[in-house]
């Protein structure tokens, strides 16, 4: 079955740069309506041009994955402007520390766990009743290899990304009779803005390169490529599955 995502439309979170961006591309060039949402308006303006210089008709909304009342606000947007949502790619996500759990304050805590996790299941929530109005839909989570395996400094980031993964499975088992897929993918090092603080860090990328098969960091768009296969009918039997994107490094 192909890749074709003609009249269908995705909500796609943190989508101004990096994964985010490189999935909407990928969406819009598959034939999706892409809504572009993350916190500030002149970022996914921004990236509207660039989306509609190719033809992509697309929706930039800001949203801040962490609230709720910008979420309801982002799916209002989405069906006054397309009627509808056929899939949910939660990519938006936070880390505001660096360091072992011990240091994590309770502010910073909660921030995490509000955009990484609360926030995918408060939206998945919001368009589950649209979803079962279209007969069904996919929902993606980007979560990470931290959700496999707790990486160094990363600890809460990584707690909230393994939760991801679990909620993933609750949403694919029982949302799945009516016809909606949840899957899961977990990036490994990616060169985006989000992670340039460790593929700048040139001892950590020779560590990482050393446990790493293919012996290179991933792209956006190699992300997003995955991200365009589950969101389509090729994945149509796929749901609660869990996919690496990571060069090996977990193996």
């Amino acid at each position: 079955m192909p890749n074709t995502l003609t009249n269908k439309t995705a909500i796609i979170t943190g989508a101004s740069k990096g994964i985010g961006a490189a999935i909407a591309f990928a969406l819009g060039r598959a034939g999706a309506n892409v809504v572009i949402s993350s916190r500030k308006q002149e970022a996914v303006d921004a990236l509207a041009v660039k989306l509609r210089e190719e033809g992509i008709n697309c929706l930039p909304q800001a949203a801040n994955a962490g609230v709720i009342d910008d979420l309801q606000f982002l799916v209002e947007k989405t069906v006054e402007a397309f009627g509808g949502v056929d899939i949910l790619i939660n990519n938006a996500a936070t880390n505001p520390v660096f360091g072992p759990i011990e240091l994590t304050e309770q502010k910073a805590f909660d921030k995490i766990m509000a955009v990484n996790l609360k926030g995918p299941f408060e939206l998945a929530k919001l368009v589950l009743p649209l979803m079962k109005k279209r007969g069904g839909g996919a929902i993606v989570n980007i979560s990470s290899i931290g959700g496999l395996s707790p990486e160094p400094h990363l600890g809460i980031y990584s707690v909230s990304k393994a939760a991801l993964i679990s909620l993933t499975k609750v949403m694919a088992r029982e949302w799945g009779p009516y016809h909606i897929r949840a899957n899961a993918i977990c990036p490994g090092l990616i060169q985006t803005k989000f992670s340039e603080a460790l593929w700048t860090n040139e001892q950590f990328t020779q560590w990482m390169m050393a446990q790493t098969p293919l012996g290179r960091i991933g792209s956006p768009e190699e992300v997003a490529a995955m991200a365009l296969f589950l969101a389509s009918d090729a994945s149509s039997y796929t749901t609660g599955a869990v996919f690496t994107a990571d060069g090996g490094y977990t193996i």
